[in-house]
């Protein structure tokens, strides 16, 4: 079920009917609560896309080239550091069929990465329409869906065959320590040069797409509160 839509439609059947039945309390409630769903919709949405003559508009996308360097730093300082590099080696694992890094992910602490995504979009020129719907503070409830995603997307990318193909071959050859992590940032570099701002926004999606959907069944109903206060007032 689409809460945004369900949302908007809702709004508006309570604007009509309180419109065209002249009703004094209705009609706003379904205005106000109609504006708040629709501008919460528009924030969620100018996230991921961009819209013609709005400022700010498709931050994701835009600044994909700051989400690549941020996995790669994350592979690169949590995964592949050399005490982790020189266990694995040291425990005999390089002549298993797949090599596991599921334990490794798992311990791994991925709040800062969700702490950077939102510092990204906080000091973007959408922060402003950010800090309408409650700043940082309205993303909090994503931290632990976007941490789940982000262990599954990276335990993916390290399960693959092609992965851990490139990776026994490196292990294999001599002096294997001397330019194991500069050969794994190599091999971590190609794969993010694969990464389209495209590819980018539909991961982000979903990941964290349908959750956002709150903030617009929140929009409405806190914008239906305010018209019911608005109206009330009035009679007074």
């Amino acid at each position: 079920m689409n809460k945004s839509l369900v949302t908007n439609l809702l709004a508006l059947i309570a604007t009509l009917a309180g419109y065209y039945l002249n009703h004094h309390i209705l009609f706003p409630i379904g205005i106000f609560a109609l504006s708040g769903a629709i501008t919460n919709w528009l924030a969620v949405h100018m996230l991921f896309e961009k819209v013609p003559g709005l400022y700010g508009s498709g931050v994701i996308p835009a600044r994909f080239e700051d989400f690549k360097i941020g996995i790669r730093s994350l592979m690169m300082d949590q995964f592949f550091t050399e005490e982790n590099i020189d266990r694995f080696l040291s425990s005999g694992s390089s002549t298993a069929t797949t090599i596991n890094l599921t334990p490794i992910i798992d311990k791994v602490d991925l709040s800062p990465a969700f702490d950077d995504l939102v510092e990204v979009i906080e000091n973007s020129s959408f922060g402003g329409m950010l800090a309408m719907v409650g700043g940082s503070e309205a993303l909090q409830p994503l931290r632990e869906p976007f941490i789940e995603k982000m262990k599954v997307t990276i335990g993916n990318i390290s399960q693959s065959e092609e992965f851990n193909e490139l990776l026994r071959k490196e292990l294999e050859q001599p002096n294997v320590m001397a330019g194991m992590r500069e050969k794994v940032s190599d091999i971590i570099e190609k794969r993010l040069s694969e990464l389209t701002p495209q590819l980018v926004k539909e991961i982000i999606q979903t990941m964290i797409r349908k959750h956002l959907g709150w903030l617009v069944v929140w929009g409405g109903i806190f914008g239906g509160i305010i018209g019911l206060i608005a109206a009330i007032t009035d009679t007074l």
